[in-house]
């Protein structure tokens, strides 16, 4: 099948590759190089650096509203275009433009965690299964017909780091397989059905702890937050990055309550941290940083 990708970061890498292996890839819309870091350099996107690589075409506009860009995808005449984690809203003129329209891999299990961040919002709110959906684009926030969904188990040590770079490469697989059925003219898609949840773009403010929440939502945000925008607490006026932290049994420490060996009070047990970040200074470990502590020292309580 003729088809344009639509992608940005890492994760939309693999399916960029499997489709190419799969498909005829005609060209590759991308978000337009960045300032990143502090020196702010110009970077372009982990999709626009592998498109690169596989020898494709690569388009960076800023809007997708544009006249001249409208008629430069329609030129190419793609019979689909696939949407991975790309970033731009695209008008209903350009919805209109393929024959099968515009495909969305999402990594939820749709209509749950509709939005930009669903994996960190499935970690956090304690899902035991998420799993990825491929549906079609249409005006709403991805409430569009359904082609597949696929679920996969969250495991108590997953966080949204690792569990997208698992999804991400399965998810191309099952992208892939769903274009091969609509070239094939056996693919359907499905009304979404059940109650729709919102996972919008987080904020580092959505990331502040409350320890008088149990052990197992202290940990499931710590998990879901990382890497971006990442957990973080205060101590005495001076904010804290954490690394996901694990649930343990260890009773005695009150919500915020700094013990040893990396623990910290929750509402019901203490839960471990991994590495700590201090102001000003380098991730190091929990453990370690905890023993450089004089006396008794407590996060904040927030709510």
């Amino acid at each position: 099948m003729r088809i344009i990708f639509a992608g940005t970061p890492d994760t939309s890498v693999p399916s960029l590759e499997r489709l190419n292996e799969d498909h005829e890839v005609l060209a590759v819309l991308t978000r337009a190089p960045a300032p990143v870091g502090r020196k702010r350099v110009l970077t372009k996107s982990a999709v626009h650096d592998r498109a690169e690589e596989l020898g494709l075409s690569v388009l960076t506009p800023a809007t997708l509203k544009d006249a001249q860009v409208q008629a430069q995808i329609a030129e190419l005449d793609p019979q689909a275009v696939a949407v991975v984690a790309y970033g731009l809203l695209v008008p209903q003129e350009l919805l209109d433009v393929p024959e099968h329209g515009w495909l969305n891999l999402h990594f939820s299990l749709l209509p749950r965690w509709r939005g930009a961040a669903p994996v960190q919002y499935a970690i956090a709110h304690g899902d035991r299964v998420t799993g990825t959906a491929v549906f079609q684009i249409e005006a709403g926030l991805d409430t569009g017909p359904v082609y597949d969904v696929r679920e996969h188990a969250i495991a108590d040590s997953d966080t949204a780091e690792s569990l997208l770079a698992v999804l991400a490469e399965s998810g191309a697989r099952q992208l892939s397989e769903v274009f091969t059925a609509l070239d094939s003219g056996v693919a359907s898609a499905s009304p979404q059905e059940g109650e729709a949840t919102l996972a919008p773009r987080l904020t580092s403010k959505d990331a502040r702890i409350d320890w008088s929440a149990p052990a197992e939502a202290v940990s499931a945000r710590t998990r879901g937050w990382w890497p971006a925008p990442g957990a973080w607490s205060e101590m005495a006026g001076t904010r804290v990055k954490l690394g996901p932290a694990a649930v343990t049994d260890v009773e005695g420490l009150r919500p915020g309550q700094i013990g040893t060996d990396g623990l910290v009070g929750t509402g019901t047990t203490a839960v471990r941290l991994s590495r700590v970040g201090p102001a000003g200074k380098a991730w190091m470990e929990a453990a370690d940083w905890i023993r450089g502590l004089h006396g008794e020292s407590s996060f904040e309580v927030a709510r």
